[in-house]
């Protein structure tokens, strides 16, 4: 009843926010990747060459984010919406017409900063500051906006493609963002949310208000990015190389779509879990932990052929990603406060999508040179391990140092 009345009494920032990252999904790798096929035919690149266009696209809208996501901090949401969501569409029509490499190279660039980046930006920072006792829920529910996009938009887009053609199902999903998303967003984040004395008192506060130059400058800041690049990293690069993965297998490609239900129900069911338990004991305490499902499903999906292997990887993976996307959520309002949240995530925003941007590039590339794709994917499962271990000792560092800041 509690969580019913949370949801009821703050529904329009809570489906504000979950708009935003549900139309993020045309700068996602997930939905790029459906016309990965096409693109790679149509211009006649390699899975290494297109991972590598992909990847410079990608780094380019990293670098640029760590600047343009400072408007979250000048701007309202919804001022910040009305910038962002038309520029999406223009990267949505420029793939639909795109002929040349180098405007490829450019669209994917605008679909990057503006779709996975922005979207996401604006959408966490804006929910990271409007609420606080409650941020691991609220966060934990504005975040299943992507899960939400990645089990509805790949099978309208196959759809869509199958009765128009790639190009303009581009075209389409260009319309449903100003016709529909635009707007609708706006009106929800018309008004912005103000603290109410119903609201409980957090567990955990940040101490004080950090600059991005302080953070950048906080050691604890650097190992934590050590797990946290790791999820974005992983997913990406095997959603992107899916297609050959499935070939290498022998899985049939209606198998492996299949089984992505099963991520997106764990992912849902585990980032309301994380959620709760931020509320409860803090994003910090549960650092250590939320990459230990993301090892095994590696793990899993590095030695066994089997039929039922995609099934049990997606289920690990959506078990991470759903404590992931909370947890880094909440983490960075915790540890570093919300004055600066902005210019903070911003950064961190670029680095995650940098580490999307070098997962498919290297791989590609790895491929390309006979490294075998399961020995990648195990190293992928070995590095997880040992990231939680240094997160283990990141957490100890920021409780001890919390402690000594209220004292």
């Amino acid at each position: 009843m509690q969580f019913l009345n949370f949801l009821i009494g703050n529904a329009r920032w809570l489906a504000g926010g979950f708009l935003l990252t549900l139309f993020s999904a045309f700068g996602q790798t997930y939905f790029i990747s459906l016309s990965a096929g096409e693109i790679r035919s149509e211009y006649d690149l390699s899975h290494g060459e297109f991972g590598m266009i992909y990847m410079l696209a990608t780094l380019a809208s990293a670098f640029s984010l760590t600047w343009v996501g400072r408007m979250v901090d000048r701007f309202s949401p919804m001022q910040v919406t009305l910038i962002i969501v038309p520029m999406l569409a223009i990267g949505s029509v420029a793939m639909a017409l795109s002929q040349h490499l180098v405007v490829l190279v450019c669209v994917i660039y605008f679909l990057r900063l503006f779709g996975q980046g922005m979207m996401t930006q604006n959408a966490m920072t804006a929910t990271g500051r409007w609420f606080s006792a409650n941020r691991g829920r609220a966060i934990s529910i504005v975040a299943l906006g992507q899960n939400a996009g990645e089990a509805v938009f790949p099978f309208i887009f196959v759809i869509v493609a199958g009765a128009i053609g790639w190009r303009m199902s581009w075209v389409a999903g260009a319309g449903l963002l100003v016709v529909v998303a635009m707007p609708l967003i706006a009106l929800l984040y018309r008004q912005e949310r103000e603290p109410r004395s119903s609201d409980p008192e957090p567990k955990v506060t940040a101490a004080r208000d950090w600059t991005r130059g302080e953070v950048i400058r906080d050691r604890a800041f650097w190992l934590m990015l050590i797990g946290i690049l790791a999820p974005p990293f992983i997913g990406t690069t095997i959603f992107f190389h899916q297609v050959y993965l499935v070939e290498l297998r022998g899985w049939s490609l209606d198998t492996f779509a299949a089984s992505f239900a099963f991520m997106s129900l764990m992912t849902i069911i585990f980032a309301l879990v994380c959620g709760a338990l931020i509320d409860r004991f803090s994003a910090v305490s549960l650092l250590p932990s939320f990459l230990l499902p993301l090892s095994a499903a590696c793990l899993v999906l590095a030695v066994s052929p089997a039929a039922w292997a995609p099934f049990v990887f997606m289920a690990l993976l959506g078990i991470s990603y759903g404590f992931s996307t909370t947890l880094i959520g909440a983490l960075w309002p915790e540890v570093y406060g919300t004055k600066h949240l902005g210019s903070i995530r911003s950064l961190i925003v670029a680095f995650m999508v940098f580490a999307t941007a070098v997962g498919p590039g290297l791989t590609g590339a790895l491929i390309d040179f006979g490294v075998p794709y399961p020995a990648q994917i195990f190293a992928m499962g070995v590095y997880c391990l040992a990231a939680s271990v240094v997160l283990f000792t990141v957490s100890r560092q920021l409780r001890v140092r919390s402690a000594d800041n209220l004292q």
